[in-house]
């Protein structure tokens, strides 16, 4: 989930035409985009990264951050220049120990030219030094840095990681990681997966925070402040670490009596998607006055206002149900977006029954009963929608219907070996829609294109299935509002910006 108020299609392009030459003398640039017709500059061409290892200090009372990043990649191409993501300013880069020129281009674009070409295939280490105050920083009129009263936080979905750390900023290049934060005595700095130790001198307090399995760049995070934590570990031994801000106010008691089910919720989930796929979990709830929720790896991090009108599992269940689907399978490309959302949505119907709450059943037939045909819910395409409506509602509850879909085509016994398999299928990946249609069409043996075409590509409302046609012929009046549909639709804020 996330943050989105324009696709910035338009000056992307621009960007990208102009950082191409005509030429290179010896070998040739890496592209400043990946090829993701969404976001068209991205990401980046010539190399792949496989390490981010970050050391950082911040001062909350100003919202300086200064670091080195020194990442790990390998060229895919005879390059003679490559773009880096990031805004923050650089006073120094390095490639394979020589010095390096760098200029900045387009809205984010770090424009790095070593010393001689790089030959394709080659293993390549960069280092950057930097600093500055991320909440002065924005890119294509918006920022995804969020300063809170102790400190800052960085989470945002399709990009955060340009405000923190210089990076090729696109689901398709995961990497593994090392942060390493050093923050004044008395406040914590927060990242992904494992605390591998701390250390205090002279006043100031290092955390070192360990990743080890490929993280997109829009999944890793960072949060600077005081927070109250708290420890376990799940009934199937993976450690759970949450954080929550000193200063929730109202929302405190309903934060943790929520995000403290992470354990809990991660065991549940795993009955149905398969061994949790990280050695590390948790959440955590800054001070921030955002609406959205995101799927931070192995670390959700949740909006207080998500927790305003009382405790709320099902956004708890969303997120880490990306955990699976977003995270340990990534999306190939912006517009598969409906692989991460749709079925996050479906697994908050899941917890409803297992709650005793409504069935899926009965919230698919609410769903569909409560958009006519004539609703533009039906106008957007879950399978493509476009990078104005990536996480539009549609994206989620008609993304939703078409996994009930699936499950009412293909039958249970099917439909969860696909819900389980497929993240095994892709592990540590990246995938498309047209992909998950054939692995459905291998695993139930049928025929699936025209369900899916119906559900995620047409802009019409499909006809009902015949599990729905069964259950609307029972029923006298129109379904009724499933029990579990408020802290459901509660949970529709962590897309509204």
């Amino acid at each position: 989930m996330h943050r989105r108020l324009t696709a910035p299609g338009a000056l992307a392009a621009a960007s990208v035409l102009l950082a191409i030459p005509a030429s290179a003398a010896s070998g040739s640039p890496g592209a400043p985009g990946i090829g993701d017709p969404y976001y068209p500059a991205y990401g980046n061409g010539g190399y792949d990264v496989s390490h981010y290892d970050l050391r950082l200090k911040y001062r909350p009372a100003t919202d300086e951050l200064e670091g080195t990043a020194t990442i790990l990649a390998k060229t895919t191409q005879d390059l003679s220049r490559f773009d880096l993501d990031f805004l923050l300013d650089v006073s120094e880069v390095r490639v394979d120990g020589a010095v390096a020129a760098f200029a900045t281009s387009g809205e984010h674009e770090l424009v790095v030219t070593p010393k001689k070409t790089l030959a394709e295939g080659a293993q390549v280490t960069v280092v950057v030094r930097y600093r500055g105050v991320p909440s002065s920083k924005q890119a294509y009129g918006f920022t995804s840095w969020h300063r809170t009263p102790d400190g800052g936080v960085g989470a945002n979905e399709p990009e955060a990681a340009w405000w923190w750390f210089p990076s090729n900023d696109h689901p398709l290049d995961k990497a593994t990681y090392d942060v390493s934060v050093q923050v004044p005595d008395g406040t914590q700095a927060l990242s992904n997966g494992t605390l591998q130790s701390t250390s205090s001198r002279a006043g100031w307090t290092r955390f070192n925070w360990r990743s080890g399995k490929p993280q997109a760049t829009y999944l890793a995070t960072l949060a600077v402040g005081r927070f109250d934590l708290t420890t376990g570990t799940t009934e199937s031994g993976i450690p759970v670490v949450n954080a929550y801000s000193r200063d929730l106010g109202d929302n405190a008691g309903a934060a943790r009596a929520s995000v403290e089910r992470t354990g809990e919720i991660a065991d549940w989930l795993s009955g149905y998607l398969g061994p949790y796929p990280f050695d590390a979990l948790g959440g955590y709830v800054p001070n921030t006055n955002t609406g959205y929720a995101l799927e931070t790896q192995t670390r959700p991090f949740y909006s207080p206002r998500q927790f305003a009108g009382g405790s709320n599992t099902s956004v708890v269940v969303h997120e880490l149900a990306h955990q699976w689907y977003g995270d340990f399978v990534s999306v190939a490309g912006w517009k598969d977006i409906w692989l991460n959302e749709g079925f996050a949505r479906y697994a908050q119907w899941l917890w409803s029954e297992h709650e005793d709450e409504g069935t899926a059943r009965e919230i698919a037939d609410y769903v569909y009963a409560s958009h006519p045909a004539d609703d533009a819910f039906w106008t957007v395409k879950p399978g493509d929608p476009g990078p104005e409506n990536q996480f539009g509602i549609a994206v989620y509850d008609r993304g939703a219907l078409a996994v009930q879909a699936l499950r009412d085509e293909i039958g249970d016994e099917a439909f969860f070996a696909v819900l389980k398999g497929w993240p095994r299928e892709h592990a540590y990946g990246n995938a498309t829609v047209s992909e998950f249609v054939r692995y459905a069409e291998r695993v139930s043996g049928r025929q699936l294109g025209a369900l899916f075409d119906a559900w995620l590509f047409q802009p019409s409302k499909p006809a009902a299935s015949t599990a729905r046609t069964a259950a609307a012929a029972k029923a006298a009046a129109a379904p009724a509002q499933p029990k579990s549909w408020r802290k459901i639709a509660a949970t529709n804020d962590v897309h509204a910006h």
